[in-house]
């Protein structure tokens, strides 16, 4: 089991990254009114694995933020590696994992290295849609559906 460490969105694409202590997840709008929320699509959620983003980090020898990353969650406890058509249970969110949410170019805008050290082991985190709608709080636990 995991648990839920943070949550945050963006209302426009290079828009900042606001952090979220809850929101909603809709199948319309993503979390909250993130700009890549769109319906049905196979990255409406983005989520990243805090001991993977440490690792990035500790490579890196640099403390980066973890909303550098982009994603809408920050999970610890899990690994995602390989997990593609999993699901996660956060709060009484469903999410289905469909696949690798892989670096692009703009990682290396915001530190350079960013990118090629996302694209190993699934450091860069996963990519979700949404199966059934809910409230999520930071601290929420989060595990795999059996």
């Amino acid at each position: 089991m995991g648990k839920l460490l943070a949550i945050a969105q963006r209302e426009k694409s290079k828009a900042p990254m606001e952090e979220l202590v809850n929101a909603t997840v809709l199948f319309d709008t993503g979390v909250g009114t993130d700009s890549r929320g769109k319906k049905q699509g196979k990255r409406q959620v983005t989520v990243l694995v805090k001991e993977a983003w440490n690792q990035t980090c500790n490579l890196l020898s640099q403390e980066i933020p973890w909303t550098t990353r982009r994603a809408n969650l920050l999970i610890s406890g899990l690994d995602l590696q390989n997990s593609t058509g999993s699901q996660l249970i956060i709060g009484n969110v469903v999410l289905e994992i469909t696949g690798e949410l892989v670096p692009c170019n703009r990682m290396d805008e915001q530190y350079m290295g960013l990118t090629n050290i996302l694209s190993t082991n699934w450091r860069g985190g996963v990519c979700c849609k949404i199966i059934s709608e809910g409230r999520i709080t930071v601290g929420d636990v989060v595990k795999f559906k059996q």
